[in-house]
């Protein structure tokens, strides 16, 4: 399995567009990616509706992570978008 640790770097947390464009990017990226919240609560990445009940807030920390073959780089890059601003217009 592999996995990384992510900041949430969307001031708004990954609510309505920040969820939007993630759950999207993953969907495009064509492996399975989970995301686990500090609790340890673990989602489908790619489902916008399962991201959006997370609740994941501004600075939160998150893991991605995914048993496909590949997954480092696709990980990543997944990071890195969740890193940064996804709510400006």
């Amino acid at each position: 399995m592999s996995s990384t640790t992510v900041v949430i770097g969307s001031r708004v947390g990954l609510h309505a567009r920040p969820a939007s464009v993630f759950a999207h990017a993953v969907a495009q990226c064509g492996i399975s990616v989970m995301l686990t919240d500090a609790s340890g609560t673990t989602i489908n990445a790619g489902s916008i509706l399962s991201v959006l009940a997370m609740g994941i807030g501004y600075q939160d920390v998150i893991t991605l992570s995914s048993d496909d073959e590949g997954a480092e780089s696709v990980l990543a890059p997944l990071a890195e978008l969740l890193a940064r601003e996804l709510d400006s217009a």
